[in-house]
């Protein structure tokens, strides 16, 4: 794939199929290598002519603006002699107003290792060239290899308050100064980055330890920043030895520019690469700006220490994104980049640590929580405090990894009310973690009291054998939607299931669970929700075949559409319909519900009977008849019902006109057994009753199988209600998001 934002065309980036996007310049031969790596095997060859530098350059021009900032970069290996890369500037009639360099590598490297320069466009600039430098063959036929080469604006970090040149020092170090006991200059060390890594590589900061000792480096600039909001600071640093305590420090400053606030996280380094250090914080209530402080503590005289990458930011969604942060947990808490955080032991012998070294065990980013425990026995571990809205569903989540041993979890909150005092602990079911070497993340929806204005997080973990050790990561505490909703209509008989995050396309099947584990289909609109492709990763569904009076919940499987295996399990908490009066029963049309009509019954309700057919034969000689049967039938019988009003009489002739099999409930106190059934003749007329004034229908009803038909429409939303509610379909269209919105009744926020 294309680098973002680059000026190059395909073929001049990625010298795939042919090198048509370069021309020598200097000293040189151009061809096409193999061994690419950015999705082609193409590469540049740079061969020298004569001793002296040789140069490639863009057959093409690109349009710059003058006082603009540029980057430039590429990909190099060479095993002879190092390189760097330049922007050549150019006037109206491509004339070279000047060239901007990088430094030279510091030594020659036949592995592939990311040069770089970044310029501003001078006075008089029209159009740049990217040059590529062979530095510096002693003779001709030396070769070097260029791929990847990007020309454009900077590739920066998400978010970053810093300046670009503060960030990648691509232009000088002018960004930064010596704190303490240090000098300063930028050197090209041979790093490997990632072919599709846009935001690190070429010149980095290089810190030279003067004496021995603690050192350190400051970035100059001070970006505002918001008390009370959280804040990341990180950069990739490069120690000198394994061994180095190395580090990255977040600085808070007041009006008055003094420091009030440092927070550092110290490099675990497990050898001498490039490693990316994140330190967190919460700017303090009377924090003004920000900064980043970069060192090592206990050098020896002349040891060297390297920057890239380096970011302050206020926390996003993920470390190098820009996504806004929906999670309540502090960074610290949650990533454990810097420390074990706010967390404790509340009970058990488990005992806490960051894990090392960088890189060794890690979810998310470079470090997480090392959970050891001696014994096979429960440890509770509790967060620290985080502000949460109460009455609403919050999800907490973890990453797990079992290293030895055993382990079973819960994940809980305790919720606390404005005195601090604690209001309930909810709690997840149990989870065991089945293998080593796996991460296993666990998520779970639990609802805030009403009163609740802080949380805190806490894990039970037992290890189910002695010596055990876990890893934590990821630790997460999010207001959202629940994955599961359901909710009980009693004014029409229904039940409303929503699922989401579901996967869209694949199949699902979705069944109504009572307490003693008997499972029923529940309809949809299309028939029976057996195998239906899901259109969303959003899921609804009305059961208006519900039991009354009676728990259920729902249980939902989705399958994979190659292997047809189900691959999500979901299941919602338990919802009744309330029971009503013994003599009201629910008159319902399964595949129409908008239908469905409730009506008092004579009392008591009937008592039905199954017919059987039989043939009753005489034999001369026996005193008893051989009787020959058929399969006893499905019940009959008259159910009686009154009509109270002229809506509840129009209502039930609209249930009876389509001749539809008709659902019949009633409260399980009247001892009446739900059934399908079909409904026979029905008087014109009905009776009236002498003692009530109300019209009595006999309804003659023959049990019948359940219909397997998709259900239309909704008793409770209908065209009718939006025709109602918005003037225009216009008013539709800005009020919901969705279609789907539009049957919740979910309008957009202050729609």
């Amino acid at each position: 794939m294309a680098i973002p934002g680059n000026f190059l065309s395909p073929t001049t980036e990625t010298i795939d199929p042919g090198t048509s996007g370069w021309t020598a310049k200097l000293n040189a031969t151009l061809s096409l290598g193999s061994g690419g790596r950015t999705g082609g095997d193409g590469c540049l060859i740079v061969k020298s002519v004569a001793a002296g530098e040789a140069q490639a350059r863009t057959v093409s021009q690109y349009p710059v603006t003058v006082g603009e900032t540029y980057e430039a970069f590429a990909d190099a290996a060479g095993a002879t002699v190092p390189e760097r890369i330049g922007i050549q500037w150019l006037d109206a009639a491509a004339a070279e107003l000047s060239i901007t360099w990088s430094p030279v590598t510091a030594a020659a490297a036949a592995t592939w290792h990311r040069i770089a320069v970044g310029g501003v466009a001078p006075l008089g600039a029209v159009t740049a060239r990217v040059i590529l430098s062979s530095m510096t063959p002693a003779a001709g036929n030396v070769i070097q290899f260029f791929e990847n080469i990007y020309l454009g604006l900077p590739q920066r970090f998400a978010k970053n308050l810093l300046s670009f040149n503060a960030e990648q020092m691509l232009q000088d170090n002018s960004a930064w100064t010596v704190e303490s006991n240090a000098t300063l200059s930028r050197t090209v060390p041979v790093f490997s980055w990632s072919v599709n890594w846009y935001y690190s590589g070429g010149p980095m900061l290089t810190m030279t330890v003067t004496a021995a000792g603690n050192a350190s480096v400051l970035c100059a600039e001070r970006p505002s920043v918001v008390a009370g909001r959280e804040y990341l600071a990180y950069a990739y640093i490069n120690p000198p030895t394994s061994g180095s305590t190395v580090w990255a420090e977040l600085r808070f400053y007041n009006a008055a520019g003094a420091q009030i606030q440092a927070t550092r996280s110290t490099v675990a380094a497990p050898a001498t690469g490039a490693y990316r250090q994140i330190a967190s914080a919460v700017a303090p209530a009377a924090a003004v700006t920000a900064s980043i402080a970069l060192g090592i503590t206990g050098a020896s005289a002349a040891q060297v220490v390297r920057f890239d990458g380096v970011v302050v930011k206020e926390r996003t969604s993920a470390t190098t994104n820009s996504l806004p942060n929906d999670n309540v947990v502090l960074f610290a808490d949650s990533g454990f980049e810097q420390g074990v955080g706010a967390w404790t032991t509340s009970s058990g012998v488990a005992a806490l640590a960051r894990s090392t070294p960088w890189g060794g065990q890690a979810y998310s980013d470079s470090y997480s929580l090392t959970v050891t425990s001696s014994t096979a026995t429960a440890s509770v571990l509790r967060s620290g405090s985080y502000k949460v809205t109460g009455g609403v569903n919050w999800r907490v989540g973890s990453a797990f990894k079992r290293v030895g041993g055993g382990w079973t979890l819960t994940v809980g909150i305790r919720w606390f009310n404005a005195s601090s005092t604690l209001i309930s602990t909810t709690t997840s079911s149990s989870a065991a973690l089945p293998s080593d070497g796996l991460w296993y993340t666990i998520l779970d929806d639990q609802a805030a009291p009403a009163s609740a204005v802080t949380a805190q997080l806490e894990f039970t973990l037992t290890a189910t054998s002695a010596s055990s050790t876990l890893q934590v990561d990821s630790v997460s505490l999010r207001q959202v939607k629940p994955q599961s909703e359901v909710t009980a209509d009693d004014t029409t008989g229904s039940i409303d299931i929503v699922m989401r995050e579901l996967t869209a396309g694949a199949p699902i099947t979705l069944y109504r669970v009572t307490a003693d584990g008997t499972r029923a289909l529940v309809r949809g609109s299309d028939g029976l929700i057996d195998q239906v492709p899901l259109v969303s990763d959003e899921f609804h569904a009305e059961d208006y075949e519900a039991p009354l009076g009676v728990a259920v919940y729902y249980q939902a499987e989705i399958r994979s559409t190659t292997t047809g295996m189900v691959i999500t399990y979901r299941k919602t908490s338990t919802v009744t319909l309330a029971a009503g009066s013994r003599l009201l029963v629910w008159l319902k049309d399964p595949l129409e519900p908008q239908r469905n009509v409730r009506l008092m019954a004579r009392d008591p309700l009937p008592t039905l009977t199954r017919d059987i057919e039989e043939g009753v034969n005489r034999v001369l000689g026996r005193r008893n008849s051989v009787i020959l049967t058929g399969v006893r039938a499905g019940v009959t019988g008259e159910l009686g019902v009154f009509t109270r009003t002229a809506d509840e009489k129009a209502g039930l002739d609209w249930l009876l006109d389509p001749g539809h099999v008709v659902f019949v409930q009633a409260s399980p106190a009247s001892g009446w057994r739900d059934l399908y059934a079909s409904v026979g003749a029905v008087p014109d007329t009905p009776d009236p009753d002498p003692d009530s004034g109300w019209d009595e229908w006999t309804l003659p009803l023959t049990e019948v199988d359940r219909p397997t038909g998709g259900q239309s429409g909704s008793a409770d939303r209908l065209w009718s209600d939006i025709r109602v509610e918005n003037a225009t379909w216009g008013d539709v269209l800005r009020k919901y998001a969705t279609w789907f919105d539009v049957l919740l009744n979910r309008p957009r926020e202050g729609g």
